[in-house]
């Protein structure tokens, strides 16, 4: 029983699908050394496949039409145009050719994973759209900026004192050669605000000289005081006043009674300056050693930073009056910059003493 056209191409359609997944199988299996051999077994199959075909097609295009047999490429030509009107019937599915499937299982199939490019899929202008959009915290920029600048302005700071000349160690170097030529040992006063006073006071006692002068002997047992004279690391006797406050009294004493001299140097009234000077912690300066060198009758000498000594003594009359304090010499240190906490007095001691 003879076919009809229309079983002829749907039996043709199902040959070639069936080569192709033989051909896809071929491929898939073939490696490196066998690659090439399969590519050609393949078109060998595709070739033989197409021109048994056209030959089944020619033929019966003969016997219904009554024509003779066209010629190999005119009948090729009306082959594919049928094939492309079939195609195009909803009666089946599509056919892909030969081929654009031999293209595709090569890009697929043969290509290594290594060479293949990766594909990133693209968001769509509406995904795009939904996506939100970032919101600028200019804060935080602000503060990360100051941040930067904070610690740019650090290292350059760190750099500029890396550079400068340690001077806290100068200093101290320049004193240790004062202390050796003056044959002195450093006594450490608490660096409290009443280091000038503290000092003093310490350089009074190993001198053998009362804390107390006659002004403030009269004021304090005016105020219920008791006498300072005595020490204040003596066993089992504690004075009930720091030894620097007796001090500061004496410092302060000395300028309201000599107001005349000492007003001009003050930036406000006597009366306010000495009830700071005795009453709070006020440091000292240059003008309490002029009223405590007057006031005790000693010479006092202080060693600074630079490796000189500044040399304080009291005025020619007062000094025919102060009797207790004659011929001796009080030898204090003062730091610019050895203390954290600014300017500092300590007490020199002579080496050759011991602490009683």
């Amino acid at each position: 029983m003879e076919e009809s056209l229309e079983k002829v191409q749907a039996r043709h359609r199902k040959e070639q699908r069936d080569l192709q997944s033989r051909i896809t199988n071929k491929k898939k299996n073939a490696t490196k050394k066998t690659r090439k051999f399969v590519n050609e077994e393949c078109a060998t199959l595709e070739r033989e496949l197409r021109e048994r075909q056209e030959e089944e097609l020619r033929k019966l295009r003969g016997e219904t039409d009554g024509q003779d047999t066209l010629e190999d490429g005119d009948d090729y030509e009306q082959s594919q145009q049928q094939q492309q009107q079939q195609q195009e019937e909803p009666s089946g599915p599509p056919i892909a050719t030969t081929e654009v499937l031999t293209n595709k299982l090569q890009s697929t199939t043969l290509a290594s994973p290594q060479d293949a490019p990766l594909i990133q899929p693209q968001p769509s202008q509406q995904q795009q759209q939904q996506q939100p959009r970032q919101k600028r915290n200019r804060q935080k920029e602000r503060l990360a900026r100051r941040a930067a600048e904070q610690e740019a302005a650090a290292a350059a700071a760190a750099a500029e004192a890396a550079a400068m000349p340690d001077r806290r160690e100068l200093e101290r170097r320049a004193m240790q050669k004062e202390f050796a030529a003056h044959a002195l040992r450093e006594h450490e006063i608490a660096p409290d605000g009443h280091c000038l006073f503290s000092a003093v006071a310490d350089q009074l006692r190993v001198n053998g000289i009362p804390l107390t002068t006659t002004t403030t002997t009269t004021t304090g047992a005016a105020a219920g005081e008791v006498n300072m004279d005595v020490p204040s690391d003596d066993a089992g006797l504690k004075p009930r006043v720091q030894p620097y406050r007796v001090v500061r009294r004496a410092a302060a004493e000395w300028i309201a009674s000599h107001r005349e001299v000492y007003e001009g140097f003050l930036e406000e009234g006597v009366e306010q300056y000495v009830a700071r000077i005795r009453d709070t912690a006020e440091w000292g300066g240059e003008l309490e050693l002029s009223a405590l060198a007057n006031a005790y009758g000693v010479e006092i000498r202080v060693v600074q930073g630079q490796g000189r000594v500044e040399v304080v003594k009291p005025g020619g009359q007062e000094e025919e009056k102060k009797k207790k304090g004659e011929g001796k010499t009080l030898w204090l240190a003062y730091y610019r910059h050895g203390y954290g906490l600014g300017e500092h007095y300590n007490s020199l001691r002579k080496a050759e003493k011991t602490e009683t």
